[in-house]
């Protein structure tokens, strides 16, 4: 593993226990990855996203990665996702813009308050809001915690002009960039399409529009292996990733099910050189109705 003071990943990660999941209409029309209407009732879609929440947690917990959940509330139906903050090896964190009104209270004060005794906030970005700039955290911002670099693709969701603000706020050099969907619209997050390991990146080139694509792949090289993803992957969640560390310093990938049984036999010889193992759980629930997946359901605590 890369010699540094900052680490990468974490061994310690916050997660928010479902209450009212199901589908968020006002998120439909940006995630071309969610299903734009409850196919079961509310109760059941609810009932079955728990279920899935805790056996996914379990499989983090049982590996040695240490878990922090929160129950979430019945007015955020997409509480499980929690992307509204980010934190710093330094003990400091902040607070993001959410372009969903309903994803805006999602912000809960109890929640702020236990980060809070742990982590200093240093900036609250949500009054954006009033704005229309969003800027939705580690969703929006891949971070390269160690070199100092953000990935970006730019979307209603990822505000060109506050990525550039915040980048040059926080000392990250700006990696910025166009994307098309499988329905040729941006997609509303780059977590979708890639993540950031200690040693390896997993890309998808395909959805970087063309003019983006040399420069972006040379960006990356600079540090890291890459382990590329294609458009049929990013389908199935494929870059909605996350490394994570155990107790112990083991080093592993969390993905969902439906991601896992997407990879190749060569993409899993790949992942073996860098982690003890790649975590997995079936959220399928959650993918469908929240257009997510595993990384949107874990945020780091450093």
């Amino acid at each position: 593993m890369k010699e540094s003071n900052i680490n990468q990943s974490s061994n310690h990660i916050f997660m928010i226990e479902p209450v009212a999941f199901q589908c968020n209409p006002q998120t439909a029309e940006t995630n071309a990855y969610q299903e734009k209407h409850n196919l079961h009732s509310p109760e059941l879609i609810a009932e079955n996203a728990l279920k899935e929440f805790t056996k996914f947690k379990d499989i983090l917990t049982n590996a040695g990665i240490k878990i922090t959940s929160l129950r979430g509330s019945s007015d955020c139906p997409d509480h499980i996702f929690p992307n509204w903050f980010i934190t710093f090896q330094n003990k400091t964190m902040q607070l993001f813009s959410m372009m969903a009104p309903n994803r805006r209270i999602e912000r809960k004060p109890e929640m702020i308050d236990y980060l809070s005794k742990t982590y200093e906030l240093t900036k609250d970005y949500s009054y954006l809001e009033n704005e229309n700039i969003f800027l939705e955290s580690t969703s929006s911002m891949v971070i390269d915690r160690v070199n100092n670099c953000v990935y970006a693709g730019i979307s209603e969701r990822t505000n060109e002009n506050q990525l550039v603000n915040w980048c040059n706020e926080n000392d990250f050099e700006l990696v910025k960039f166009e994307t098309l969907s499988h329905n040729n619209a941006p997609i509303y997050h780059t977590d979708v399409f890639m993540f950031v390991g200690t040693e390896v990146i997993g890309i998808c080139y395909e959805v970087i529009k063309e003019e983006y694509r040399e420069t972006v792949r040379q960006k990356v090289e600079r540090f890291h292996d890459v382990f590329e993803i294609t458009k049929e992957q990013i389908m199935s969640f494929c870059g909605n990733a996350l490394e994570a560390q155990n107790q112990i310093g083991e080093y592993f990938l969390i993905m969902s099910s439906k991601a896992h049984s997407s990879l190749t036999s060569d993409n899993k010889g790949l992942l073996k050189k860098y982690y003890k193992d790649v975590l997995h759980s079936d959220i399928s629930t959650i993918e469908k109705y929240g257009g997510g997946s595993a990384r949107c359901m874990l945020a780091e605590l450093f």
